[in-house]
């Protein structure tokens, strides 16, 4: 069997912090964007450490929506959404400020328990969404 190969292109969302680990924030590959994991980290590079859930959710949520524009898409595009929480009872709140963000798109989801993750926040979220014809990172 003989393979093709693949074009693909990485990138970083320039309104935020370039990563501090060997990963692009983005790879699109195949017409599919895929977006590294977003924790609650500011566009100045600081984690939301000891702020709200609340807070911490709605700067994930920024920050993939950043990535998706790098692509040139937007979150209607989402195929699936991987969400880590460290504290499960955490779901509902997080579910409701997910589904007043999305509107009534709905990709497939996955929620999972962790039990942690880095400098003690409490979510992380990645995600898979299909890339704009001819749109290239």
């Amino acid at each position: 069997m003989t393979m093709k190969p693949v074009d693909i292109s990485c990138a970083n969302a320039s309104e935020l912090n370039p990563p501090g680990g060997h990963y692009s924030h983005i790879c699109v590959a195949n017409g599919v964007v895929y977006v590294s994991g977003q924790l609650p980290i500011d566009s100045k590079g600081q984690p939301l450490t000891g702020e709200s859930f609340e807070r911490q959710v709605g700067q994930c949520l920024h920050n993939v929506e950043a990535c998706l524009a790098t692509a040139g898409v937007n979150k209607n595009a989402l195929l699936q959404v991987r969400v880590f929480l460290t504290r499960v009872e955490n779901w509902s709140a997080f579910n409701r400020i997910y589904a007043e963000w999305l509107g009534e798109h709905r990709p497939a989801r996955a929620v999972v328990g962790v039990s942690n993750l880095h400098f003690g926040l409490d979510i992380e979220i990645e995600a898979v969404a299909l890339a704009s014809k001819g749109k290239a990172v």
